[in-house]
């Protein structure tokens, strides 16, 4: 490694954190998460249509279906 590139690895003897923001990337216990992520068609399609039968929206769908998935490998376990 050259010398330019050791010098900008090293830490610096004493960092300043007086501007530092306390919880700044802290996610409550209760926030909702919003992710993106891509999931197949026929699946959508039939969760879509399951959440729209029992008059909830996808979101509150899938989220107890999943909880229901991890309950149930906790108790496989």
């Amino acid at each position: 490694m050259d010398k330019l590139t050791a010098d900008h690895d090293e830490m610096p003897n004493e960092i300043d954190f007086r501007k530092g923001v306390r919880g700044l990337h802290h996610i409550p216990a209760d926030a909702k998460i919003f992710i993106s992520t891509p999931i197949e068609r026929g699946v959508w399609e039939y969760f879509s249509a399951k959440a729209q039968e029992r008059g909830v929206s996808l979101s509150e769908l899938l989220t107890e279906v999943l909880k229901r998935e991890i309950e149930t490998h906790e108790i496989l376990k």
